[in-house]
């Protein structure tokens, strides 16, 4: 009997031909579109060039190879392969802003509000994961996303807000840096040359990102250690009451005198700009996004090491917040602390000693600053890139992020080191400006998450996409209280007044655009709501 020629098909040959083709068919259909072949690399903006991503080694079985819904068993070394991107992202909740946060909270409200500490942080790694999930599952991070789901002037806009966020926070870090240099420095430093050293990161930034991702993420671990080893220094040191510390974490209490202090730890915890970085950033691993079991692993891993990560912030939080509860909750100096002056307070409180405490708070706030001055430019990128699919030579596009954020905080840094009360004016304003752009962050990001033809199988389910629509409106109405109660006691004169109106008007109107444009709602809550009442008419 002759054998086949090379061109023909046994009979066997054509069922396992036919599975392939069905299996492969199937996948497609289930599996979100995907970030653009190498050959469109010239035409669209990606987060990673694949060069430049870490390779996830593993050793696998040609069945496994073949299956791609099988996901392999976990392993330590890979856990360590796919640790640092969540590092970075938890460097927003460390950053000079949330220090100032938890440090004010503690001295006005004492250990009472460290249970809203931990949920807000709670509430903050389910929103990482979703901006994780969604950067794994697709392959594009969300400002490439927003560019194509939203019309090009809604686009546009909500690449503004995302810049103005963006500046907002580099601000409040910048300023934090420029204060920890003049603290470092014995005041022989002013406020603008701590700004400029502080505007430098971008060249440190260019330089380490040249070695690759990982020395990248090494820097940022030693930094993080760094402001652990700090903080936690002066807990230490300070001897906080550990049963009222215990029962402030499981006892929840909120007296009307902390309610400002308990949304500005709320606030504090949702960056605008974190929201997108997050989601580019997974992206640094090499994951092959046709394989579901794949996909499914590399979201294993990262929940694992986000958690771990924000972990490690609430620790740092923590500390800070205790500290400033022991030293001052009840005194006199409670509601005039700040970032400016609060390293004076603590001279003041607990004195020099071997190693004065002024300079372990210099060194950690120093730390803060100058890792989240670099994850914003970091973030700058992405935004810039994503929204308006720019591609710029990484030092061109490093140079105009930080010129956005630098310049503007030099003109501040002049204006407003004047007194120690027009910085604390000057942080006020920017948390509510960081308040006003958290819509525009969350609800594409619950709007693409929930889509089954942007995440294919990863959409989320409809318990977590109403447990995420909780968070995010909780979110949105704590900061919308904040925002009302500065506008009350800070919008004076009649056209003043008109323009907030006129401009409050325009901004629900967006919000309100961008929740019934994608159907961002869980039509579930909609459905079962009219089934019982059709039910109760029908009874």
């Amino acid at each position: 009997m002759n054998s086949p020629n090379r061109g023909e098909e046994s009979p066997k040959e054509e069922p396992d031909r036919d599975k392939d083709a069905a299996e492969e068919s199937e996948s497609k259909r289930l599996l979100p579109s995907q970030s653009p072949s190498p050959s469109s690399d010239d035409e669209n903006e990606v987060a990673f060039e694949s060069r430049e991503k870490v390779v996830i080694v593993d050793l696998e079985t040609p069945e496994s190879i073949l299956n791609v819904d099988y996901v392999p068993p976990f392993s330590w070394k890979k856990l360590w392969l796919f640790t640092g991107p969540g590092f970075l992202m938890s460097i927003a909740f460390l950053d000079p802003g949330n220090l100032e946060g938890d440090l004010q909270a503690g001295a006005i409200a004492g250990y009472s509000l460290l249970w809203l500490l931990m949920w807000a942080t709670v509430m903050g790694l389910l929103i990482q994961l979703l901006s994780a999930r969604v950067g794994v599952a697709t392959g594009r991070h969300l400002a490439e996303l927003c560019r194509e789901e939203y019309p090009t002037w809604a686009r546009l806009v909500l690449w503004f807000m995302a810049e103005l966020a963006l500046i907002g926070a580099d601000i409040q870090e910048v300023i934090g840096s420029a204060i920890a240099i003049q603290i470092l420095s014995n005041g022989a430093l002013p406020l603008w040359a701590g700004v400029l050293i502080t505007a430098s990161d971008c060249f440190v930034f260019l330089f380490l990102e040249n070695y690759g991702v990982r020395k990248l993420e090494a820097v940022f671990a030693v930094l993080i250690a760094t402001m652990a080893l700090a903080f936690a220094w002066m807990f230490g040191d300070t001897k906080p009451n550990g049963k009222e510390l215990l029962i402030g974490i499981l006892v929840p209490r909120l007296g009307s005198k902390t309610i400002r202090q308990a949304v500005g730890v709320v606030g504090c915890v949702i960056m605008p700009h974190n929201v997108f970085l997050h989601s580019a950033l997974v992206q640094s691993r090499d994951i092959d996004p046709k394989k579901r079991g794949r996909v499914q692993e590399a979201l294993n891993y990262y929940t694992i090491e986000s958690s771990v990560a924000l972990l490690v912030s609430f620790m740092i939080n923590l500390f800070v917040t205790t500290v400033f509860a022991k030293g001052f909750y009840g005194t006199k100096q409670a509601n005039n602390i700040g970032l400016v002056n609060a390293g004076q307070y603590l001279e003041e409180k607990y004195g020099g000693g071997l190693f004065p405490i002024l300079y372990i708070w210099g060194i950690g706030l120093l730390a803060a600053g100058q890792s989240s001055t670099i994850t914003g430019t970091y973030a700058g990128q992405f935004i810039m890139g994503g929204f308006l699919n720019l591609r710029l030579k990484k030092w061109l596009r490093a140079l105009i992020t930080r010129s956005f954020a630098i310049v503007p905080t030099i003109v501040v840094a002049l204006v407003f080191n004047t007194s120690e009360a027009s910085l604390d004016i000057l942080n006020e304003w920017l948390n509510v400006l960081q308040s006003i752009q958290i819509p525009f962050a969350l609800i594409p990001l619950l709007t693409l998450v929930s889509k089954e033809h942007v995440m294919g199988v990863f959409r989320i389910g409809p318990t977590l996409e109403k447990l995420a629509w909780t968070v995010a409106a909780l979110v949105i109405v704590i900061n919308g209280y904040l925002l009302l109660d500065f506008f009350v006691s800070e919008v004076k004169g009649l056209l003043f007044g008109l323009f907030i109106c006129i401009w409050t008007a325009a901004y629900i109107a967006f919000i309100v655009y961008l929740i019934s444009r994608g159907g961002a709602l869980p039509s579930t809550w909609f459905s079962i709501e009219l089934s019982k009442r059709f039910s109760a008419n029908g009874t």
